[in-house]
């Protein structure tokens, strides 16, 4: 092995080690170590930031943007209730989830499956008290199980195919080839994850979770006449189970209803009053069909869904304490409305505008963007602070929004365009229709994803160049002897180890003719090597950079890397004996 390809190994070592035991972010690490590859001389530049331009990390980036749509629409919500419904354990709640998105991403392009649910999930599980983690990598890996059933359920299965095509005469892979290996590999792959992800997944709570000790505040909303949950009960229209908050009363008509039963029907008109943390009431802003009940909202000059969430404390020289909200004229002078207050765990009674404000009262306003940046050092207020993610969702829009990410689906599994070019069209779709604004996707995209991605990729460009890649497959496939079935496990592992370290489809480009010199050399059929590649480049489970997917439940689960490897690597062993012990009954040698 050339000396280019020993420094290589020495990184990577590195690389996965610092990933697995050190607290540094994953885009920190990755990005040191193609600085290095690119210092040493490994890369030259052009190569070594080749995987930023990569087709693959810019439809993330575009998809970012296509999720933020449905966020801002309040679409994100309506998915989650009809997916996830509300099931009474996290492995219900797992079987909900995965069943449909395998079926989906037999179908689909597994990345917009995934970017389109993760905020769902997010928001499910903060209404629920569940811990995301617990969810997050079971719908990565769904995914990826269900894109092993058909010959479009990944793109590696598209560039073996392409290799099949032009390397041999074997002829096209049939379109539902690999379900007869796919379907029973994916069976155990989602009953392991049913009986032992409650002891291999993490247990990290949502931050609201552990939030005991939060501010509460009271706040009234008025159930509109077209409400969606007006003629429902408290506990169907899905205000029992608010993160945090709950229904203290219920005026309706001149008279109080107090200890809001769950089985009490909401009626247009009704004033519900809530207690909650700062979240909580940030979620009921996004519900649709309650508005604040204080009318002044209505009066700001700025459209509802481009205002944003401010907190912010009294402070003694302010010109409105010892006085009303009304008194004190709130609206007229900071241009905010005040739709929450807070004052040490008491109830503030009576209407909102009728609170004497007392120095280090709490206050929830909404009010136009500009606002924190005037009141950031004005005296009045002795802290100001954005609540983020808590705009008012454009529910007008939420089937527009719908449609253009069915349309983005659609146009990528059908091959009517590359799924960048329908990312990138849905991404501009959800812009100029105002499904989200400038700001809001500009927000939405996880830059240290994208490093972490196209690092990634200079990583597995390093191994192909220097070599080592090559010297390690050779090296592991003496190993196998003259033993077909020796050989076809060899196969499997080398390609699995590959995807799990360079990416799923350079890892099937890098066995295909391993599999060849194989099969020729043993003196049998080629196919069942070919379709131990398919299934092994794309069921990799074992760290977060092996599938993008993965990469993308990463930082919204709370993951390290060590959970990947506890998890996914007895399942890719799993796998791999599945799918060796299947493949040649079905096709062989």
């Amino acid at each position: 092995m050339t000396l280019d390809g020993w420094i290589t190994l020495a990184i990577l070592s590195m690389t996965l080690l610092s990933l697995s035991l050190s607290r540094i972010s994953p885009d920190l690490i990755l990005a040191g170590a193609l600085t290095l590859l690119l210092v040493t001389g490994v890369l030259p530049v052009e190569a070594a930031l080749a995987g930023f331009s990569n087709p693959g990390l810019w439809t993330v980036a575009a998809l970012f943007v296509v999720v933020a749509g449905l966020v801002d629409t309040g679409a994100v919500h309506a998915l989650g209730q009809r997916l996830l419904g509300r099931p009474k354990s996290v492995a219900a709640a797992q079987v909900r989830l995965m069943l449909p998105v395998m079926g989906m991403s037999a179908f689909l392009n597994n990345t917009p499956v995934v970017a389109m649910l993760v905020p769902v999930v997010q928001d499910w599980c903060r209404r629920h008290h569940l811990s995301v983690s617990k969810l997050m990598i079971p719908l990565s890996y769904a995914a990826i199980l269900g894109g092993t059933c058909t010959l479009i359920g990944t793109s590696t299965n598209l560039v073996v195919n392409g290799l099949v095509q032009t390397r041999t005469d074997l002829g096209e892979i049939g379109f539902f080839e690999l379900a007869r290996v796919g379907i029973p590999s994916g069976l155990f792959g989602l009953a392991y994850i049913l009986i032992l992800s409650r002891w291999l997944l993490p247990e990290r709570k949502p931050p609201l979770a552990e939030a005991e000790n939060s501010r509460e505040y009271w706040i009234e909303m008025v159930v509109q006449p077209d409400s969606p949950i007006a003629g429902k009960t408290i506990e169907a229209a899905g205000l029992r189970h608010l993160p945090g908050a709950f229904v203290a009363e219920i005026e309706r008509q001149g008279s109080t209803i107090p200890a809001v039963s769950p089985r009490e029907m909401v009626r247009a008109g009704d004033r519900l009053l809530f207690v909650g943390a700062v979240e909580s009431v940030a979620d009921l802003m996004r519900l649709k069909g309650l508005v604040p009940a204080q009318n002044q909202v209505f009066k700001l000059d700025t459209p509802r869904p481009e205002r944003r969430f401010y907190e912010v404390v009294i402070s003694g020289s302010s010109p409105v304490t010892g006085k009303t909200i009304r008194e004190g004229r709130f609206r007229s002078r900071y241009n905010a409305v005040v739709i929450a207050a807070a004052r040490n765990g008491e109830r503030v009674k009576g209407k909102v505008g009728d609170m004497v404000l007392r120095p280090g009262d709490t206050l929830l306003l909404e009010a136009r963007p500009q606002f924190l940046v005037q009141q950031r050092s004005s005296r009045d207020f002795l802290l100001v602070s954005e609540i983020q993610d808590a705009a008012a969702p454009r529910h007008d829009r939420a089937g527009l929004s719908l449609g253009i990410l069915a349309a983005v689906i659609l146009a990528a599994s059908s091959s009517i365009m590359p799924i960048l070019h329908a990312a990138l069209l849905g991404a501009g779709l959800m812009i100029l229709t105002r499904c989200t604004t400038g700001p809001s996707a500009r927000a939405s995209i996880d830059w240290s994803l994208l490093i972490v991605i196209g690092a990634s990729l200079g990583l597995g460009e390093a191994l192909s160049r220097s070599g080592a890649a090559t010297v390690i497959a050779q090296a592991w496939m003496g190993l196998a002897g003259d033993s077909p079935w020796l050989a076809l496990f060899a196969i499997y592992a080398i390609t699995s180890f590959f995807t799990e370290i360079i990416t799923n489809n350079a890892a099937a480009v890098l066995a295909f003719p391993l599999a060849q010199a194989t099969a020729m050399g043993l003196d049998v059929s080629l196919w069942p090597f070919i379709i131990a590649i398919m299934m092994a480049a794309s069921a990799s489970f074992a760290t977060p950079i092996g599938y993008q997917t993965n990469m993308m439940v990463y930082g919204p689960g709370g993951y390290r890397f060590s959970d990947y490897l506890r998890i996914g690597l007895p399942l890719n062993i799993l796998l791999a004996i599945v799918a060796v012990l299947i493949i040649p009954f079905i096709w062989p040698f």
